[in-house]
Parts: structure tokens; C-alpha cells; sequence
């Protein structure tokens, strides 16, 4: 059996007709950078997302920075962020000339652990950028309640998570701007790179638009440097055709991760395969079902390789660690959690399209490769 990582081919599928007809209307008008259908998107994603504003820009990356631009980050500042995360969520700050400063993850959610952002707070700290992994929301509530009482904007990097909440309020409704990426592998992936940041401050939301254009809000004339960041017409047709599927895909998601529990407990499988942990109070949306292997990790990626199944490591090296980021000066053993987690953790396939014969082949070639001996005789 086949079981890769991620396969869009069903889901592009079903939607075929309405794509290209949301294509059409594209071309009938020529309006081909931002335009009618991305105006409605930014609408439609504004009411999603529970805020004023939405403005699209050209991707996820482009996102966080417009971000770091809208607050004047630059040299000589710091943004506490999470080193374990894609690239993007610092080199948006390196651009800048400003320092990103590391706190390290929780063990279990991965996300940045706020009991250790105050003794990183100094004069010169910018902005809180937390990034809400694999679909899961940081611990707003805390990380806010830091934030405010320094007087510090917080950036979400939600590239993950669109759809997730905290206590009932959607990632990108929770800090002052929220940043997403419209990727195709995301939960409302497009047909090439795409992204959107929220806000509901409106001078925040007319300066963005104004940066995603040059700096300019009127042809010609810059009242900031900006950058060529826009949404095109056939992504915002694209994806205003997916957008009313999303929650459905989600919850599709969150059933298969429920399902995953079923069969690794019944496999007995506990030990060697950490399961995700849930916040009670957030939505997991999961864009990624990511366990922990504390033995064999590699060994047992390769297994499942031979066997058909796609894996991915979500991070192999953590930013702290990474040669382009040597310059801020971290060295191995300063955040270990993170580097704990880059050694142990494996993404599982969790698509919304994903089948229960699959993921039971899937958690049947981990039984297999941790011996047999596990299963629990006494499940049904």
C-alpha cells in the first residue's frame, strides 16, 4: 500500500469544475495582481478569521516580514521568537538587521514556552513573535498577559494554523497581527505561494496594504519602503472556491488524529510513540501530526519509507543551530528542548482525504518495527 505524506489529487479533484470557472472570471477581466476576487477573499477571511482586517499578500514569508515592517523593526531591535519553526519565522526578522532572541519550546505542545519570555524582555525587545505549530495555538492567554504589561506587540505566526483557536478566539484574532501562508500543503492551501496577515487596528491594516505595494498609497508616491508583496487574481479565485471546505477539511483532520490514538493505543505502541498533546482549551486544526520517537527515530523513518509511507521531519535543525544564523550566537545545548524535539520528532501522514485502511497500514509497519510484541491482547 501507498500512503504518501500528503496527496491534494482528490481534493483538487471534487473542486475541479468550480476552479476553473473561478479561473474564467479571472480572465474575463484581466484582473490578474490583487483585484475583485481578492478583495472578496480578504473579506471572506476577515469574517473567518474574526477581524477587521485581512489584507493578502504574496506568501507566508512575506507575511512575517510586512509584519516586522509594520512596527519599524530594524537594527539594533529584538523580537523573542521560537527556534523551532521554519525559516522564515526569523530570517523575517534578520532581514531587518534586528536580533532574534530564543526562548525555548514546551515538550509537548512545541510551542514557545512563555514562562520563559520575561527574563528575555529588555530595553531594546520589539515585538513577541509565538508560532502556532502544527496547527496548535501558543498559550496566548500567559504570553498576551507578558506582553501587555510591557507595552510589546505580539506577531502570530499562524502559517499553520488558520482555523485554530484559544478559548474559542481564531489564531490571527489573538495579538495585534497574525501572519498566514496560503502553501499548498496548509489546511487552505493554494495553487502556489499566497499568504495574508489579520489585524483589527486600522492603521495597522492601511499601512500593510500600503507595504504589500511599495510603501505606497497613492501610484508613485512612498511613504514607506516596501516590498512587491501581492496576492494575485487566480489565487484569490482559487482559493475563494476552498475557503467555505476548510473547517470541514479540519475537522476531517482532527478525526484522523483521533482515530491514530485508537490504533496506537490499541497497538500498545505508547511508549515508543509519543502521541500529540491537546491544550483543552484550543482547537488543533492539525496541519501536521507530528509523535515523538525517543529511540530509533531515523532507523524507523527509513522502515516506513520501504513501506510505502510518507514522513517529513519538522525540524531537522533547530534555527539557533543553523549556519546562517551563526552570527546571533547560540550553540548546541543552549535550547535543548528544541534540540531534543529536532532529534526525536516525525510527521505522520493526517490529510483530510486519508483513508482508516491507511492509517492502519501506517501504525501496522510501526507495530511491525518495534517487534509485534506490544499489541495489547485485551483490545477489541
Amino acid at each position: 500500500m501507498r500512503v504518501p505524506l500528503l496527496d491534494i489529487t482528490e481534493q483538487n479533484a471534487a473542486l475541479r469544475p468550480e476552479i476553473e470557472a473561478a479561473l474564467g472570471r479571472v480572465l474575463d477581466t484581466n484582473a490578474f495582481i490583487l483585484g475583485g476576487e481578492v478583495a472578496e477573499l480578504e473579506n471572506e477571511l476577515a469574517s473567518y478569521c474574526g477581524v477587521k482586517h485581512a489584507i493578502g499578500c504574496a506568501s507566508g514569508s512575506d507575511a512575517l516580514l510586512l509584519a516586522m515592517l509594520a512596527f519599524d523593526i530594524g537594527p539594533a531591535d529584538e523580537v523573542i521568537t521560537t527556534p523551532y519553526s521554519f525559516f522564515a519565522t526569523v530570517s523575517a526578522i534578520t532581514r531587518l538587521g534586528a536580533k532574534p532572541i530564543f526562548v525555548d519550546i514546551e515538550p509537548d505542545t512545541y510551542n514557545l514556552d512563555v514562562s520563559q519570555i520575561e527574563a528575555k524582555i529588555t530595553d531594546r525587545t520589539k515585538a513577541i513573535q509565538p508560532v502556532h505549530l502544527f496547527g496548535q495555538c501558543a498559550d496566548m492567554t500567559r504570553l498576551n498577559a507578558i506582553a501587555d504589561a510591557h507595552g510589546i506587540p505580539v506577531i502570530e505566526d499562524a502559517a499553520q494554523a488558520i482555523g485554530s483557536e484559544e478559548n474559542g478566539i481564531r489564531a490571527g484574532a489573538l495579538s495585534a497581527i497574525g501572519c498566514f501562508s496560503f502553501y499548498p500543503s496548509k489546511n487552505l492551501g493554494g495553487m502556489g505561494d499566497g499568504g495574508f496577515i489579520t489585524t483589527n487596528d486600522d492603521e495597522i491594516a492601511e499601512k500593510l496594504r500600503a507595504l504589500r505595494v511599495h510603501g505606497s498609497k497613492e501610484r508613485y508616491y512612498h511613504k514607506w519602503v516596501g516590498l512587491n508583496s501581492r496576492l494575485d487574481g487566480f489565487q484569490g479565485a482559487v482559493l475563494r472556491v476552498k475557503l467555505p471546505h476548510l473547517d470541514e477539511w479540519s475537522d476531517r483532520r482532527k478525526a484522523n488524529a483521533d482515530r491514530y490514538r485508537e490504533l496506537f493505543d490499541r497497538a500498545g505502541l505508547v511508549e515508543q510513540i509519543i502521541l500529540p498533546f491537546e491544550r483543552e482549551e484550543c482547537r488543533h486544526i492539525y496541519n501536521q501530526f507530528v509523535v515523538r520517537v525517543p529511540s530509533r527515530r531515523d532507523i524507523l523513518r527509513s522502515h516506513l519509507t520501504e513501506k510505502g509511507i510518507g514522513t517529513d521531519i519538522y525540524y531537522p535543525v533547530p534555527l539557533h543551530l543553523q549556519e546562517c544564523f551563526a552570527f546571533v550566537g547560540y550553540a548546541e545545548g543552549d535550547l535543548p528542548e528544541s534540540e531534543r524535539a529536532a532529534r526525536e520528532t516525525l510527521a505522520l501522514p493526517i490529510y483530510p482525504e486519508l483513508t482508516a485502511e491507511q492509517q492502519s497500514y501506517v501504525v501496522d509497519c510501526i507495530e511491525e518495527f518495534f517487534g509485534g510484541a506490544t499489541r495489547n491482547t485485551n483490545a477489541d
